[in-house]
Parts: C-alpha cells; structure tokens; sequence
C-alpha cells in the first residue's frame, strides 16, 4: 500500500479524481444515516408511543455523541493518518447497527427500547465523527491548497447524495420490512465499505508540533458559532418534516429529505468553488439568508408543494453554510492541525443539533408543530450575523501553511 505525504498535495487537475473514492467512502458509509432519518421518529413516536420531546432527543443523542467524540476523531486522525479513523468509525457504525437490533427485542418494553436506541444513536454518532472528520482530512491531505472549500463541499456532497438516496430507500424498507430492515442495513453497509477502505493509500501524518485543542478552539469558535447556528434548519428538516407531513395529512413525507438533499447537491456540484474565489465568510452570510427563507416557507406551508419549496431552499441553502464557515476555520490553524480544527469546527455543529432537535421538539409539543420552523428560521439568521461580523473582521494566521 502506498503512503502519501501529508505535505505534499496533488495538483488540481487530479483532484476530483484524488477524492472520488473518498467520496464512494462517505457516500455508503452515510447511507446508514440517510434511511434512518425518514423512519426514526416514526418508529420511536408511532411504534412505541412516545412524544415529540424524545422524538428530539433520540434524534439529538447522535449529534451530542459526535460532539463528545470530535475532538478526539480530530486529534486521532492528525495523530494515526485520516484512513484509520475512517476505520474506526465505520466498525463503530456497524455495532450501532447491533444496538439498533437489540432495541427490537424490547418493543414491549418501550423505555427499555428507547434506552437501547439512545445507545445505538450514540455510537452512530461516534462514527459519523469519525468517518466525516477524518474523511475530510484525508481530502484535505490530498488536494491543493487553494482548494479547502472545495474539499469540505465535495466530501460533503456524498455525504447528502447518501441522505437523498437513503431517504425514500430508508422509507421502502420500513414500509415493507419495518425497523428490522434499517437495523441489518446499518450493520452491513459499514462492514461492506470496508472493502472499498483497504486499497486506497495511507496518509502519513506531518511530523511537527501541532496545537493544544484549547488553542485550536480559540481559533474556529467564531466560525463554528455560525456553522452552528446555520445547521439548525438542517435539523428541522431531517427531525421532523415527515411528522409534519403526517400531522397535516401529506403523504410521501420523505419527499422533504430528497428535497432538501437533491438542493443541496446541486448547490455543491455549481457553486462549491465560491467560498475558495471570493470568500467564506460572504458565501457563508448569503446562504444563510436562503436557508432562513426556506424554513419560513415551511413555516407558512398550506400544502405539501410549498413545504418541499421549503425544503429545497433549506438545502440549498445550508450547502455552503458549512463550507463556507470551514474556509474560515481552516485558514486560522497551521496544516498539521488541521484534522483537529475540522473536529474542532464540527463540533459547534454536534452541539447545535444536540440542543436544537430536542429544544425544537419542545416547541412543537407547546404549540402547533410547524412553530417550530419559525424558531429555526430565526436562528439561522443568527448565522448571517456572524458572518458578516467575520467579513467585517479580517483574520490572518501567519502559520497557516494552506
């Protein structure tokens, strides 16, 4: 097997075919995730009876893992190289998917099987950290230097084709098979994508000091406020736009994801390129604004069409949100940081998703469910601010050898 360096990236040119494996990686190993979000919340909320809040707080228990979980999958791919982590993560995804098994032998049990499935999510979300994290580090590893924003964007775009093709294949299974199906899907998938992992080249780690995570927080925190903020229409959607399509009588509630997930594709695949050419922080503040937009849509939905409008305005818009605000993070920390800066700055994403899905699920219990798209829509406005704040305060770190 073949040893890369880590200072020594590829030219652009190759660069699209440097990542495509990569991308193959992401893509199946978030396949897992991608067909349980249109059937959690109504396995937990319709099969075993519970409400709304812990509809949120199952769906939140992954995010608050990852969060958990960030800093280290950071530091272990700076330290071990980018393709162990992956590793790692994809063998945690897989016994996630035993949990998710177990959590069957309970159904009579529901706070028994509630419990079980707050375990399974939990180690789920330690593996989405590890593979994202690393994955991205690895891309980061390979490519140019003027090419972070394209990096974070296409690694992410598998990882959001895996949410549009998972979403209505997610539904299918549950429809003719039940949460059984999801359970073995979510153990076999990652073992399989093991197989794609184990030819491609190992990226030998930078063999300098490299900065505490306290410093490396100082220097992302700004930029992962924004991420976080912006990220909470993208919790909305996946957590609850299929109850919102039950609670209104729509049907193909799915839709929403596919929606949302085929938008925010098509925004990578055109405009990833901008937050490397004119700047994160304005790509960033800008698409915010689209978000926002979509989610007020939702908001004021009379019928399913005008929800989808929503929906895809909300992926579009948050498909640079993330990158943006990641060019802003990257470019304040030296190259062999940079595994833990991306774990640093995913991190403000875990914890918004972690308080955000549970908070917003106690809004709809207090109020009427589409309430709280409108709490979202304010928040990722919140996102624009920060971005502006950042493009009116330059920042250059004389180390950062991007």
């Amino acid at each position: 097997m073949s040893v890369t360096a880590l200072q020594e990236p590829v030219a652009t040119p190759r660069m699209a075919a440097t990542l495509l494996p990569i991308m193959a990686v992401v893509f199946v190993a978030f396949l897992v995730i991608g067909v349980a979000m249109p059937v959690l919340p109504l396995h937990v909320h319709d099969g075993l009876g519970a409400g709304t809040f812990v509809v949120g707080l199952v769906a939140g228990s992954q995010f608050a893992a990852s969060l958990i979980s960030r800093p280290w999958a950071g530091h272990f791919a700076d330290r071990r190289g980018p393709k162990r982590g992956v590793v790692v993560g994809l063998v945690a995804a897989a016994a996630s998917g035993l949990l998710y098994l177990l959590s069957l032998c309970f159904i009579g049990l529901p706070l028994a099987s509630v419990a079980i499935l707050l375990l399974g999510r939990g180690l789920l979300g330690g593996a989405e950290s590890f593979i994202i994290t690393a994955a991205v580090s690895w891309g980061l590893a390979l490519a140019d230097a003027g090419s972070t924003g394209k990096v974070i964007a296409r690694v992410g775009s598998a990882m959001f084709a895996a949410f549009a093709i998972g979403a209505p294949a997610g539904a299918a299974l549950y429809a003719a098979y039940g949460f059984a199906a999801i359970a073995i899907l979510t153990v076999a998938a990652p073992l399989l994508t093991l197989l794609l992992v184990a030819p491609l080249p190992i990226v030998a780690p930078v063999q300098h000091a490299r900065a505490s995570f306290t410093q490396v927080i100082g220097a992302v925190w700004v930029p992962g406020l924004g991420s976080a903020l912006g990220s909470v229409g993208f919790g909305a959607v996946t957590t609850f736009a299929a109850l919102l399509f039950a609670n209104r009588g729509w049907t193909s509630g799915w839709l929403a994801y596919t929606a949302y997930a085929a938008a925010f594709i098509l925004a990578r695949i055109g405009f990833s390129h901008l937050a490397d050419t004119i700047g994160g922080a304005k790509v960033a503040m800008v698409c915010a604004l689209i978000e926002a937009v979509g989610q007020a849509l939702i908001w004021l939905a009379v019928g399913p069409g005008m929800a989808l409008a929503g929906a895809a305005l909300t992926g579009f818009g948050f498909s640079l949100v993330y990158p943006g605000f990641g060019v802003e993070a990257v470019r304040r920390v030296p190259a062999q940081s940079r595994g833990m800066a991306m774990g640093a700055y995913t991190a403000f994403l875990d914890l918004a998703q972690g308080i955000a899905s549970p908070a917003l699920g106690l809004i709809a219990t207090g109020a009427r469910l589409n309430a709280l798209f409108l709490a979202s829509a304010v928040t990722v406005l919140g996102a624009a601010l920060v971005a502006w704040w950042l493009m009116a305060h330059k920042f250059t770190h004389e180390g950062n050898q991007q």
